[in-house]
């Protein structure tokens, strides 16, 4: 039967499984890749095949820290049957180490349990988690919610930390190796998705918070057309989070393990043997940061992000739409809940400007007191009454004023069309404030995964008005995935038509909440401000963290490891 099989979707009887309600006839499906065959599973609840956990690639033994080696085809049929893998980190919700290099595996949610007729369109997501946490399984990428859509979901994870953004200058770690990984997640989905029933024409890219960073570079950076959306959910490449790479961090790491070596090369291959869950937790003690890098040229090695992110040109822009937004108060979650000394601290906004701007430079005398006039007047800028107002400006610089000019870069790279939104509804299922146990009231960043994935600890039953949001949001994003337009049709779940920003169009926002608005100019003074900021310091904006010697202490800490 095997042999001739049709490669695409095929259903088989494989065994019965017996349930506590007597012994029912269990379908597996099962399809054939360019890879071989692969197994998934029914299932029921979401009304989908399940084929999780297929490795796409292969962690290199010998340099954990370079580049991955694609997957080779399989010997027998592969059980995708598991979702459980992650690569090394400390996992944000129990604070402690988990997963194994033997982690780069890609989750396929197929809608129905039968051949889908025809091909359907793909969206394949990248997680978040500041290029150090994350994993692509169910426990909070459930696919329930979009698959009844007629869409297929696509999940993977990449590696993070040291083994995925250890960026050395050398030709052994270049750096960007996780977004790397993400290229090779892509081509193994391109190359075969058609397997499972789904369009290799058709492919969108998603991604939140630093996923929505990596999506945006790959769209900036691959040089192959790997997916032809793309959904941007409060992130972009230029946000100002980047730090200079730790040119010495094995030597470091190393140290720290009790194991002083004088090379790079020594340190990693000492480091290569040892157990990644002492790396990862030295790097968390000693507080290194590991994210996207400018990489230097070597004869006979990739090389991804070959120049300066912020001004590259993108042609690879050309044709594309977009979906492009944030949620309505990104930052708040930093403040809400704090105690008064947070605010403490005249060096707060200088801090965070550091990270975009030489704030040292002579020229750049005045500009702190010039936005900290804008955002809070000539108020007691350690009153806690002005939180509102603080959270506000680094919301606007990390997060709302990249996004807005990423809109305007996508445009200069003639984009095709782009959809513009603000999250701004508030219920129980809003991802992080729920995960905070926040209760003032704010839509704070990466709370809209909560309406468009089935998170396994968000227990209990769902309220009609999040039901009514949860069916919002997914069929936009839907429609979006299949028609490359969020509303084709009004209907009561949209009875507001969504507008797209194009060359001769206002700069249009649809303001998703129980009632969706559709505005123009959305945050019109604050954004008019920063095209003014950038545009007067332009020359004295950098790509890494300029470290201000004035700020150097913990009450001078801004909080950078966001999602």
């Amino acid at each position: 039967m095997a042999s001739h099989a049709p490669v695409s979707l095929r259903i088989v009887v494989l065994g019965i499984l017996f349930h506590h309600c007597g012994a029912l006839l269990r379908l597996n499906p099962l399809v054939k890749t360019k890879l071989g065959w692969i197994e998934g599973l029914s299932d029921e609840d979401c009304n989908c095949s399940m084929f999780m956990g297929i490795p796409f690639a292969q962690v290199n033994s010998s340099n954990p820290f370079g580049a991955s080696i694609p997957q080779k085809p399989f010997d027998n049929t592969f059980l995708a049957h598991d979702d459980s893998a992650r690569c090394p980190q400390i996992e944000e919700f129990n604070n402690t180490y988990t997963g194994s290099l033997d982690c780069l595996h890609i989750n396929i949610y197929v809608p129905g349990t039968t051949k889908p007729k025809g091909q359907l369109p793909v969206l394949v997501s990248i997680y978040g988690g500041d290029f150090k946490i994350g994993f692509s399984g169910r426990y909070i990428y459930g696919p329930r919610f979009l698959t009844r859509h007629g869409i297929i979901l696509v999940t993977f994870n990449y590696r993070l930390g040291p083994y995925g953004f250890m960026c050395l200058n050398s030709p052994e770690v270049p750096g960007n190796q996780g977004l790397k990984d993400q290229l090779q997640a892509l081509k193994w989905i391109k190359n075969n998705i058609e397997a499972f029933g789904g369009d290799s024409n058709k492919i969108t890219l998603i991604g939140v918070s630093t996923g929505a960073m990596c999506a945006d570079a790959l769209a900036i950076f691959s040089k192959e057309k790997l997916f032809h959306q793309i959904i941007l959910e409060s992130g972009s490449s230029i946000m100002p989070i980047y730090s200079k790479p730790e040119i010495n961090a094995p030597k470091k790491l190393a140290s720290y393990l009790g194991v002083d070596i004088s090379s790079n090369d020594e340190a990693l291959d000492y480091l290569s043997t040892v157990e990644p869950s002492k790396i990862i937790m030295a790097s968390s003690q000693l507080k290194l940061n590991f994210r996207l890098c400018v990489e230097k040229e070597f004869d006979g090695v990739e090389r991804f992000a070959d120049e300066n992110w912020k001004n590259k040109k993108v042609p690879n822009i050309n044709g594309i739409t977009a979906l492009i937004g944030y949620t309505k108060d990104e930052l708040f979650f930093l403040y809400a809940e704090s105690p008064r000394f947070f605010y403490n601290c005249s060096n707060l906004i200088m801090r965070t400007m550091s990270y975009d701007f030489d704030v040292e430079h002579p020229d750049f005398v005045g500009m702190i007191d010039t936005v900290k006039h804008f955002y809070i007047g000539d108020g007691n800028e350690t009153d806690r009454n002005n939180r509102y107002d603080v959270s506000a400006f680094e919301s606007d610089f990390r997060f709302i004023h990249p996004i807005h000019r990423t809109i305007n870069r996508y445009f200069a790279n003639n984009a095709s069309k782009i959809f513009h939104y603000m999250f701004s509804y508030d219920g129980k299922r809003n991802f992080l404030k729920q995960k905070m146990s926040i209760n003032e009231p704010c839509v704070v960043h990466a709370d809209e995964i909560g309406y468009l994935f089935d998170i396994s600890y968000l227990k209990g039953s769902i309220s009609n008005e999040d039901r009514f949001m949860i069916d919002r949001l997914t069929t936009l994003w839907a429609n979006f995935v299949k028609y490359g337009n969020p509303t084709p049709n009004t209907s009561p779940l949209l009875p507001v038509r969504w507008l797209p920003i194009t060359e001769d169009s206002p700069f249009y926002c649809m303001d998703i909440n129980l009632e969706m608005k559709l505005k123009t100019r959305n945050f019109n003074k604050r954004m008019a401000f920063w095209d003014l900021f950038y545009k007067a310091n332009e020359k004295l904006q950098t790509i890494y963290l300029h470290l201000n010697s004035k700020c150097k202490n913990d009450i001078c800490f801004c909080y950078c490891n966001i999602q």
